[in-house]
Parts: C-alpha cells; structure tokens; sequence
C-alpha cells in the first residue's frame, strides 16, 4: 500500500469518528481539505465517503427519533414536516385580503408606443 493510499485509509476511519465531518478529519490525519477533496475524484474512495455520511445520516435519524420519544414537541414537528409531506404535514402561506376575502390583484400596462426591443 502506497502512501496516498495509507492516507485515504486514515482520513476514512477518522471520517467515521467524526460522523462525516471532513474538516476535523483532516486535521486529525494531517492533510489539507482541498486534497481530501481532489481524492473524491477517484469513484471508490467516493463511494466509501458517501457510504461514511449515510452512516451519520442514520445518525442523526437515530437522534431524531429519541427526541421525538421523549415528548419532544419541536422534533414531532420537525419530522412531521420533512417526512410526512404525503399526509398533509406540510407548512404552507394562505395569503387573502382584508378579513379572509381574496385578494384584488390588478396590473395596469402601460405602452408608451416606444419599442424596448430591437
């Protein structure tokens, strides 16, 4: 195994300890971010950093979730409205008039006979 090679393998186990975070990863290996990003180039070292974050993406589900047990009123919300958009969880705007009415809209066009456009 060569050294770039060495240092991908490095950078991957402290991606994992850091749940993705690729600027402390760096740091803990010793290399700048913009190499780190230069190897996303190669597709397999692609594929394990991307498998890292869905690693730290069920994560974060995980956490979710436990709030979400623990009567956390926030996290209900916040699930309901990212994951329960099908249900009619969703966060809309109903713009009306003065008390509920709808709203009068009217555009006036004016031609002042000159053309903007050649």
């Amino acid at each position: 195994m060569n050294k770039t090679e060495q240092h991908k393998k490095a950078i991957l186990e402290a991606l994992e300890k850091s749940l993705g975070v690729v600027t402390t990863a760096c740091k803990q290996v010793g290399i700048g971010r913009t190499q780190f990003y230069e190897w996303l180039k190669d597709p397999l070292f692609k594929t394990e950093v991307d498998s890292i974050q869905d690693i730290a993406l069920d994560f974060a589900e995980s956490q979710l979730h436990q709030q979400i047990k623990g009567g956390n009123t926030a996290a209900t919300i916040f699930y309901l409205k990212t994951k329960g958009k099908r249900r009619g969880y969703v966060e809309r705007q109903e713009i009306t008039g003065a008390e509920g009415l709808p709203n009068d809209i009217r555009i006036n066009i004016i031609d002042s006979g000159e053309s903007n456009y050649n």
